[in-house]
């Protein structure tokens, strides 16, 4: 008696015995009235932010969100040269967000065709994702394309081609509440773990095969000590749920940081539940951004 359990008996206890509970109605409405707030007025990254911080606070341990680089939807895309070989494309979000990336420009390239290529792609772009443009521009008929010479042809084929080429974009990792992981009583060595755990939070190394883990459960996932090596060495607990957009396609994981003796049965309903919200949000804010 005292002992703490082990990993194993940990996890034999939730996978055969664990009896999780439900979010309850005062529970549901404030978890909504939380995200819903930063939902109507800023950008998604906000919203995840919101959401990090109100798993901590309910969990008492670290609410963590960790999403794949978004496709912007644009609202204004233009191309301002740097020097006879790159341009910067800037590229403004519907939520707010701002982007610069560099590309490439074909040799002997007028500012003239770089205006025309600027304009050209605003039309082409605004209101879709890099994606949906670089489809559209492969939809459009010769005669359309024949309108542009052959230098601003290339740039705004391969400017697409470029700026939709996000190869694998390290995620975006969001941790709030890191003060409920350390206490006054921990021992140097634990304390180090713990500190090396948001290191590595940091760094991102690893954040790619964990949203890959989550994503392929059904649901919330349960990561018990050394089951993710991205966690290992802290000897924390992690549960986490998948969060959708408007498509259906998992987009990020959202969760909860904390020792290996959570409160099982009371957090997984609570990550379930912020994260169907935040799936709903998505869906919502989708809709609203493609309108006219």
């Amino acid at each position: 008696a005292g002992r703490a359990p082990t990993q194993e008996g940990l996890r034999f206890f939730v996978d055969a015995m664990l009896e999780v509970g439900t979010v309850d109605d005062r529970e549901r409405q404030a978890i909504e009235k939380q995200i819903q707030g930063p939902a109507r007025e800023g950008r998604v990254e906000d919203v995840l932010s919101e959401a990090s911080q109100l798993l901590s606070g309910l969990s008492h341990g670290a609410g963590v969100v960790i999403a794949h680089k978004s496709d912007l939807v644009l609202k204004h895309i233009e191309f301002v040269r740097l020097d006879a070989q790159q341009a910067m494309a800037i590229l403004v979000g519907q939520d707010g967000s701002v982007e610069n990336r560099i590309v490439q420009l074909p040799p002997g390239l007028t500012s003239s065709a770089l205006t025309q290529a600027s304009n050209y792609l605003a039309h082409l772009a605004v209101g879709r994702t890099l994606n949906e443009a670089k489809l559209a521009l492969q939809g459009q008929r010769a005669e359309q394309l024949a309108e542009l010479d052959d230098l601003t042809r290339k740039l705004v084929e391969a400017g697409l081609a470029q700026l939709s080429d996000n190869g694998q974009a390290a995620p975006t990792v969001i941790v709030r509440g890191r003060a409920n992981l350390i206490n006054d009583t921990m021992a140097s060595e634990d304390l180090s773990r713990i500190r090396q755990l948001f290191d590595e939070l940091e760094s991102k190394d690893g954040l790619i095969e964990l949203l890959g883990d989550a994503e392929m459960a059904q649901g919330v996932k349960i990561f018990i000590g050394s089951e993710n090596k991205l966690f290992s060495l802290s000897g924390s607990s992690v549960i986490l749920s998948p969060y959708k957009d408007a498509n259906d396609k998992v987009v990020g994981v959202l969760g909860v940081i904390g020792p290996t003796r959570l409160n099982y049965a009371r957090i997984v309903p609570v990550v379930d539940y912020t994260a169907n919200v935040i799936s709903a949000m998505m869906a919502r804010k989708s809709g609203q951004d493609r309108k006219p």
